[in-house]
């Protein structure tokens, strides 16, 4: 099939090209060409912003495609756009939407597609509930809605607070304060970014997947305390967990305080029956102990990748600092 992907090199994108590649597809990718990443195979590289609409034009050149998917759509103004735009050029369009639409708090620990879309506490999940909806109230455009959770690759180490950067093995490594929020205790769920690729590609074309949503998640399950004691055990250091209640966290740090109260703060676990259902044979395979394992081989191979964010460790200090000690 001919799969143009919107982005295309970012941390789910890149695995998806990969898998899409694989699969013998022809790929296209529209970007502003500022990734040197490469792939095993030749793929069609469009350099341009989607948000630009004289560079969105370029499109038009190798237009139709049996899917086109954007990894960078977030706010209702760029679904209508592309609901315009693609109307007539796609067999399909996919949006990347989130599993932080779900209500929160939920009902039941347990996800299905069939929970409400409510989101109280974060704008990014407001905005992808808003484009959800646009999508879902047109019937021009043959779509798919996906939601990932926490899906991470070797280029991140996936904790609450952020995933791009080497801090939190630097902090374990130097026994220094690990904040855990809440009590430690909320059951979460960690993708790797080649098993969300191998469901999603396995989406095009069927019919089953047209006008519908899912989700893709792995089926292993960890509390946070879990997951940083994970961490540790691959660093071969056991973590310095502190607990902070996530309400404290966002009184310090907002932006952080959103996107706990918003997703991370409760117990989410997701049943993926019903991607199982339309991509038969499908399992998440790369346990999470494995997966950050190479994450953190992947920083470890060169120094420069290894470099502390500072504004993350200023941020992190505050709030232990600010928190009252019993």
């Amino acid at each position: 099939m001919k799969i143009l992907f919107i982005g295309g090199t970012g941390n789910i994108s890149s695995a998806c090209t990969s898998e899409a590649l694989e699969k013998g597809n022809e790929v296209y990718h529209f970007n502003r060409g500022k990734s040197n990443l490469s792939f095993s195979k030749e793929i069609v590289s469009i350099h341009g912003d989607i948000n630009n609409p004289s560079d969105r034009k370029k499109l038009e050149k190798y237009a139709p495609y049996d899917v086109v998917a954007n990894f960078i759509c977030f706010t209702p103004d760029q679904i209508k756009a592309d609901i315009d735009f693609f109307r007539d050029k796609t067999k399909q369009y996919i949006f990347i939407s989130s599993a932080t639409v779900y209500q929160k708090p939920p009902d039941n620990y347990l996800i299905t597609e069939k929970c409400p879309l409510e989101n109280p506490f974060w704008k990014y999940a407001q905005d992808k509930i808003a484009c959800e909806n646009l999508l879902t109230s047109q019937n021009s455009l043959p779509y798919t809605i996906v939601r990932p959770s926490y899906t991470y690759g070797k280029t991140w180490i996936p904790v609450a607070f952020t995933a791009r950067a080497y801090n939190p093995v630097h902090r374990i490594r130097k026994g220094l304060p690990i904040i855990s929020h809440g009590d430690g205790e909320s059951l979460w769920v960690m993708t790797h970014n080649t098993d969300f690729a191998r469901a999603f590609v396995g989406l095009f074309g069927k019919k089953e997947a047209l006008n519908n949503h899912f989700h893709i998640t792995s089926d292993e399950v960890h509390t946070w305390d879990q997951i940083y004691k994970i961490i540790g055990n691959v660093v071969g250091k056991e973590p310095k967990l502190i607990h902070i209640p996530s309400d404290f966290i966002n009184s310090i740090e907002p932006e952080w305080g959103a996107a706990l109260l918003g997703d991370k703060a409760r117990s989410m676990v997701f049943d993926n029956s019903k991607i199982k259902s339309v991509v038969p044979g499908w399992q998440a395979r790369v346990s999470f102990e494995d997966g950050i394992r190479e994450s953190i081989a992947w920083f470890e191979e060169k120094p420069e990748r290894m470099l502390i964010d500072q504004v993350i460790e200023s941020k992190i200090d505050t709030i232990i600092k600010r928190f009252p000690q019993p």
